[in-house]
């Protein structure tokens, strides 16, 4: 009897199969375990990951690590994916042009315009003159309800704008409703005597003429010289359900675009392209290239800073000089980054325009061989690194209930999207494309704004919902569902995450259906493209109609949505496309490691 383990090292997991040959080379898969990628894929950081699953595998059987006779790990270690994110334009505003920070309790509704007015010197007020009053924040809601309401017969206060969060408890006080912003942290930096126009929407709604320039030059009585200036204001506050702009005749507003640069493709067909170009056009340029060797952009734009990090992070990884490590694929997606405007008062952001981009690193080193060895020494134990990953999740798919040659495979993963086919022969046509799970990630992160990835992680992997009682939720897709028990008092009003281990709350206060439509038109620009791009290559002619069966696998082929979007998109070739479920257990993990064992039953004969 041969112990033989099958080691998949893939960017988020590393996962492993054991399996079991006797002398008649027969073959009985014994078990499987699947833990966490540690350090970068490639590099000696993977042995700490590589033993604990060896471990937990072994242990699933009853037997011990050192019972394994043959360790085989996958080949594509020296093809490492990265991500980066550019924004390519920038709202300027400065001397105090706009407050637009968009507080959750805004108060009043509707617009108005006026003179701007300290809280202080209230009593400088001239009858007959709108006032925007607003008010520091070591002024308690009380005082500032009844200070305005005494001045109300004498001055005509049209909007207020305070420091601290009490827009609700003082607009309850007051005898004449009006519109007031609130949370406005350098209020200290308003400029007293200025024109100003402020706005409220109404619950529900978004505000209208502050986001509008014809509306701003309405209120502020603008020419349209001026009204052409306050257009990238107009633009950073759509959206939002309160704002306050002021006239400020020696202020600086104007809109960026940032130097976006060139990326030149070192190909059988060499291209130059643009980044401004957008998504669509850099990638029928990737395509018309042919073959990559090489991918830098332009000296001192923001594409060539990006590939420039994305190289100088992967030589640090891998130890080589940066001239030995080549990008040999990318992927450009489109997307909305919420950015700190420079010159406003209170943190707002403005959505500017942003282009994220996967790498396909390739070293010069064979990282992987490496790691075998280091391998060798800690388990004494014969590791050797076997055939190419996209050929072995080949392998590994065909195990999967109802398949037969030809068959394709997607591979995707954290880091890139592999996709492969092989035939009645034998023969294989693979490749690897820049490009997945991770990029789906910072996607989401940057447009919804979170602090931390792993909190977009987390709305990638699961479906949403909002708490509307402490005995239901209403789900994403519209369905109400009740429960017996009540839910904690925490998620009431909320939008959370329905996950294995119960509720997380999503702390970014965003809709529900637009985290739903962020998250859903990330793994569209990423998936969808990506699994194109990828079966194109490898299909017979390039012909996708000429593919009749694809087995999803991978980490990203386990999500609740993409395999259905792509089962909907490939329905339009004639392909049947599914999630595997490799050895009838495992669904569509483990298809690399189970392929690795596999192959070597096929090599021995």
């Amino acid at each position: 009897m041969s112990i033989v383990a099958g080691v998949d090292i893939g960017n988020s997991t590393t996962e492993v199969c054991i399996g079991e040959y006797s002398e008649g080379e027969n073959l009985r898969f014994l078990s499987g375990a699947s833990v966490m990628t540690t350090g970068t894929k490639g590099t000696a950081a993977n042995i700490h990951g590589i033993l604990a699953a060896l471990k937990e595998a072994m242990g699933r059987i009853g037997r011990e690590v050192s019972g394994i006779d043959l360790i085989r790990l996958n080949e594509a270690a020296p093809v490492i994916g990265d991500t980066a994110m550019e924004t390519l334009t920038e709202t300027i505003i400065t001397d105090s042009s706009m407050i637009g920070h968009n507080p959750s309790t805004p108060a009043g509704a509707g617009q108005a315009a006026g003179e701007l007015l300290s809280f202080e010197r209230l009593d400088r007020g001239l009858p007959g003159t709108p006032y925007i009053v607003f008010v520091p924040g070591n002024h308690g809601y009380e005082e500032v309800a009844r200070r305005i309401n005494e001045t109300a017969g004498r001055l005509n206060v049209v909007g207020m704008i305070l420091q601290a969060d009490e827009a609700v408890l003082v607009e309850n006080r007051l005898t004449r409703k009006i519109p007031i912003v609130d949370e406005v942290k350098r209020i200290d930096k308003i400029p007293d005597g200025k024109m100003a126009a402020i706005e409220v929407a109404l619950p529900g709604q978004f505000i209208r003429m502050l986001s509008n320039p014809y509306g701003i030059a309405t209120l502020l009585h603008l020419n349209a010289d001026e009204t052409r200036t306050v257009t990238p204001i107009a633009k950073s506050l759509i959206g939002n359900r309160s704002a306050v702009v002021i006239r400020t005749p020696n202020g600086d507003i104007r809109e960026n675009v940032l130097p976006a640069g060139e990326i030149y493709l070192d190909a059988e067909h060499p291209v130059r392209i643009s980044l401004d170009e957008g998504a669509d056009k850099i990638m029928k340029a990737v395509g018309d290239a042919g073959r990559i060797r090489d991918v830098t952009g332009q000296a001192d734009t923001n594409v060539g800073n990006m590939l420039s990090r994305i190289r100088k992070s992967m030589s640090e990884v891998s130890g080589e000089a940066d001239t030995d490590i080549h990008i040999t694929d990318i992927l450009a997606v489109d997307t909305l980054a919420p950015v700190l405007i420079s010159g406003a008062l209170a943190g707002e952001t403005c959505l500017e325009k942003a282009v994220g981009i996967a790498a396909m690193v390739r070293t010069q080193q064979l990282p992987m061989r490496q790691i075998a060895e280091k391998l060798s020494e800690v388990l004494h134990t014969r590791t050797t690194v076997a055939g190419v990953e996209a050929v072995m999740a080949s392998l590994g798919a065909l195990t999967t209930p109802g398949t037969a040659l030809p068959l394709a495979i997607l591979d995707m993963g954290g880091g890139s999207t592999d996709a492969a086919i092989i035939r009645e022969n034998g023969s294989v046509s693979l490749t690897h494309q820049a490009g997945a799970g991770e990029l789906v990630s910072m996607l989401i992160q940057t447009e919804l704004g979170l602090d931390n990835r792993y909190m977009a992680e987390q709305i990638k992997k699961y479906p949403l919902a909002k708490v509307e009682s402490l005995f239901h939720m209403r789900m994403e897709n519209g369905e109400m569902y009740f429960v017996q028990e009540s839910i904690d008092p925490r998620f009431y009003g909320r939008v959370v995450l329905l996950t294995e281990s119960g509720l997380v709350r999503v702390e970014k206060d965003v809709p529900m259906e637009r985290i739903r439509e962020i998250r859903r038109e990330a793994k569209k620009k990423v998936f969808l493209t990506n699994a194109l791009r990828a079966l194109r290559y490898v299909a017979p002619d390039h012909n996708l109609r000429k593919i009749s069966n694809v087995v999803l696998v991978g980490g990203s082929a386990a999500d609740f949505e993409i395999p259905e979007m792509l089962m909907e998109e490939f329905a339009g070739y004639g392909i049947v496309c599914g999630r595997g479920n490799i050895r009838g257990t495992e669904g569509p993990r483990n298809a690399v490691a189970t392929g690795l064992v596999l192959s070597y039953g096929g090599e021995k004969r």
